[in-house]
């Protein structure tokens, strides 16, 4: 469906909207806990949509994710490379007489900064930074996490050692730059940081002390309803009654979740897109529907 639209169609409780504000307020890390699927990753999307704070940054986790990962990557061997490319490096002779040399190349276009240091850059407004699937990381990174939120800067040795003036770096956003001083990035406005996890692990007390919490439940049928509803083509005003077999597969949906099936919402909107599209109206449409777009994930 996309995650546009996807954000624009979001249907947010008044718990979640009471504990965004709570966290937006307090400059502290909204932590979802909740099963796959029932909407975490897309709530930060919502937000930056409601509030117009530009595109999401994601960083998704995994066993091998460190705080570095996030905050900036530099290219020391490509640079070194170009230089060589540059200053007319070769083991072949020639006779002709070397052209003059040029100047080594900018340490900017070898240096990125990840989603997280995106974020703490001096934006006008907070970025929205969700990090995802943070269960999966290993025991020490909630806590290193904490540490640069708590200052809301960090250094970067390479461009610091280069003195107090202005380098030009790459962002995580797409062709975007920006302009670091002194080797040192940091915010103005503090980013609204979002982590999920699927509750596959326990996180250091330290850590959950310093977030708002939310444990997020699978949508109701009236919630899922709206959501179905702000997602089709032609959606209607307050009250508008959905087509007879969107309501059914609501119905089934919400019985095969009570039955212990796991299910994502994405998957209900994905179904009732193909629906509409006329794929429910025989049999074997129904039957492909069922079978691939609503097979359960936790089905081999």
């Amino acid at each position: 469906m996309g995650r546009a639209r996807q954000a624009a169609a979001y249907q947010a409780d008044e718990k979640e909207i009471e504990l965004v504000n709570l966290a937006l307020h307090l400059r502290r890390p909204l932590l979802i806990t909740g099963k796959p699927g029932i909407g975490k990753s897309t709530l930060a999307y919502a937000v930056a949509h409601e509030l117009g704070l530009g595109p999401v940054l994601r960083w998704p986790i995994t066993s091998r994710s460190t705080l570095g990962d996030g905050l900036y990557a530099y290219d020391a061997i490509g640079r070194l490379h170009d230089a060589g490319i540059r200053s007319g490096g070769t083991r072949t002779r020639t006779l002709s007489r070397p052209g003059p040399r040029r100047a080594a190349p900018g340490i900017g276009q070898y240096l990125r900064l990840g989603p997280l240091g995106t974020a703490l850059l001096p934006w006008r407004h907070p970025r929205v930074l969700l990090i995802d699937e943070i269960d999966k990381s290993d025991f020490d990174f909630p806590n290193d996490l904490l540490n640069v939120f708590e200052e809301g800067e960090f250094e970067i040795p390479e461009l610091a050692r280069l003195g107090p003036g202005r380098q030009h770096v790459m962002t995580a956003d797409t062709e975007g730059t920006a302009a670091v001083t002194g080797g040192v990035v940091r915010c103005t406005e503090f980013p609204f940081v979002v982590l999920t996890s699927n509750a596959q692990r326990e996180f250091p007390t330290a850590f959950l002390r310093r977030c708002v919490r939310l444990d997020m439940q699978p949508p109701n049928a009236e919630r899922l309803a709206a959501m179905v509803s702000a997602h089709w083509d032609n959606p209607g005003g307050e009250g508008q009654v959905l087509p007879a077999h969107a309501q059914d597969m609501i119905a089934e949906f919400l019985r095969q979740r009570e039955d212990g099936v796991e299910l994502a919402n994405d998957q209900l909107l994905n179904a009732l897109l193909m629906a509409g599209r006329v794929l429910w109206d025989g049999e074997r449409g129904r039957h492909l529907v069922r079978e691939v777009l609503l097979r359960p994930l936790n089905q081999g």
